[in-house]
This record gives C-alpha cells, sequence and structure tokens, in this order.
C-alpha cells in the first residue's frame, strides 16, 4: 500500500491530476500533502490534486495610425522610408508632413513595447500610404509599403495589409489598387488579382473647392478632332512581291483564356519602369 501512495505522491508533484478514493482504502496518504495544491479539507471519500496549468502567450498589441495624428512618429517614418528606397531625409519628411484625412494618407502600424524596450511606448513596426485614384471615387493606391527589417518574417506584413484594408472601408473605399516589382506572390495571396495600372490624384486640400475635385477625377475628355488637309496627289508604291508573314499568336494561358488585367499575370507583365523593369499592377475588391 504504500509505494501506492508514493507513486500518486510523485504524479501529483509533476502536474498530473490524481483523485484518491476513499480514505479507508488508503489510510497511510490521509495525512500527506503536496505544497499548497493538496487540501485535507476535501469529503472523507475524494481527495483531489489538480493539474498544473500552462499559461498561455498574450497578444501583441498593434494599432494602425494616421500619421498626421501622431507627429512624433514623423523622423522614425522617414528613418524607416529611406532605409528602404534612400532619398534624403528632408525629402522623405516632406512628403510624411502632407498627410492628412483628405489624402494622400500615410499610416503607421505600431506595437506595444515589451519590458525590455521602456524608451519606446510605441515601437513602430511598419509604414503605408493611401492615394485617391484619379476616376475611381471608390479607389485607392497603396503606396510605400514598407516593414522594418529587423521584425520582418514575422507576419507583420500581412497585418499591415488587413489593417490597411480595415481602415479604407470604414473611410467608405472598396477597392485597393497598387504596383510591385517583385513581391506580386505575397500580394495574390492576399487576394489581389492583376489589373491595369491607374493614375492618383497627387494632392488633396480640404481647402480646395468640390469642383476641383471633380474636375480631377473625371476622366479625360476626348480632344476634338482636326479636319484632314487634302495632300497633293502621289503616285503609290507597288505592292510587295512577297507579302510579310502573319504574326505570332500570342502564348497559350493555362485555363484557355487572357488573363484579367490586360494578359498580365503574377509572373509576367506587359509594364515596365523606365530602368526597363516589369511592373505588376494588382486591384482587390474590399
Amino acid at each position: 500500500m504504500a509505494w501506492h501512495c508514493m507513486a500518486l505522491l510523485n504524479m501529483a508533484r509533476h502536474g498530473m491530476a490524481v483523485t484518491l478514493l476513499s480514505r479507508k482504502l488508503l489510510p497511510c496518504c490521509a495525512h500527506w500533502s503536496v505544497g499548497s495544491d493538496l487540501s485535507t479539507d476535501a469529503e472523507p471519500s475524494l481527495l483531489t490534486l489538480p493539474a498544473v496549468r500552462r499559461m498561455s502567450p498574450v497578444p501583441e498589441e498593434l494599432s494602425l495610425v494616421p500619421l498626421h495624428q501622431h507627429p512624433e512618429l514623423l523622423e522614425a517614418c522617414a528613418e524607416l522610408l529611406a532605409e528602404e528606397w534612400g532619398k534624403s531625409r528632408a525629402v522623405r519628411l516632406h512628403a510624411l508632413q502632407r498627410s492628412s484625412d483628405a489624402f494622400p494618407t500615410c499610416l503607421a502600424l505600431l506595437r506595444a513595447s515589451g519590458p525590455a524596450e521602456p524608451t519606446c511606448p510605441h515601437c513602430l513596426v511598419g509604414h503605408v500610404r493611401l492615394s485617391r485614384v484619379a476616376g475611381q471615387p471608390g479607389g485607392l493606391l497603396v503606396e510605400s509599403v514598407v516593414v522594418a527589417r529587423a521584425l520582418r518574417g514575422r507576419g507583420y506584413g500581412r497585418q499591415l495589409m488587413e489593417a490597411t484594408e480595415r481602415y479604407a472601408r470604414t473611410r467608405g473605399f472598396r477597392r485597393l489598387h497598387l504596383s510591385t516589382h517583385d513581391k506580386q506572390q505575397f500580394y495574390a495571396h492576399l487576394g489581389f488579382i492583376p489589373a491595369e495600372p491607374v493614375q492618383i490624384v497627387p494632392f488633396l486640400s480640404p481647402a480646395m473647392p468640390a469642383a476641383a475635385l471633380r474636375a480631377f477625377a473625371a476622366p479625360p475628355s476626348p480632344t476634338p478632332a482636326t479636319p484632314a488637309v487634302p495632300s497633293a496627289p502621289h503616285t503609290p508604291l507597288p505592292p510587295p512581291a512577297i507579302p510579310p508573314p502573319p504574326p505570332l499568336p500570342p502564348p497559350s494561358r493555362a485555363g484557355g483564356g487572357p488573363a484579367e488585367g490586360g494578359g498580365q499575370s503574377p509572373q509576367e507583365s506587359p509594364h515596365y519602369d523606365t530602368r526597363g523593369l516589369p511592373i505588376f499592377w494588382m486591384k482587390k475588391d474590399i
């Protein structure tokens, strides 16, 4: 009987739930206790040792805030952008200081600091800028998406984009556009699909008249055709002896039809920047 009690005591010390039935069956265990977990005030026929509870990790607090409401973050955001794309601190600060509720709007993703970061009450995780799309009252262009290099690989990029979508929806917008050189697979996993390029309204001021805003958003009016001036008659050239070969058919795609966005796909793009690098334009309905 004693070895039974010793085994039960060892199980209790390792945090295992143990039930001792009837002190009459185990009289030698009636006077044992293990710290404060073993209660001797239980019913004479039932004595329970609670199991050890493991603490679950506390979820990290993240918040997305407009930069123009937190000017104390201007310097940190300027350094973050300069580290990723260069340009001088003065140029970055000037662009960030234009943030407003009337767009473009710069947003900062913040996380609550831990005990090891007492000097940083709200640490900067990432940045994104939103601008109005010309001709699309419900569209926004997502630009300057960046996460601090020391914090990459932890899922902050996805959380930054998801928080940006929520912010855009609360402002009444229903579509996001963006362009990227090499992160098209990341955005495709977030639900973005290939699209055509868009133009942005570069700057909107709260004092700008409504008529001027509508002019920015309206599509360009067609230019009236200039009447053709008759030219002097000329002798037509003889047709070539051998007709040129027909153009090559476009490359086939999986599914049998062209990809949405003018033939663009997450792997190839017909659009290029001034350096000759491909640009992938994408959109998402939110």
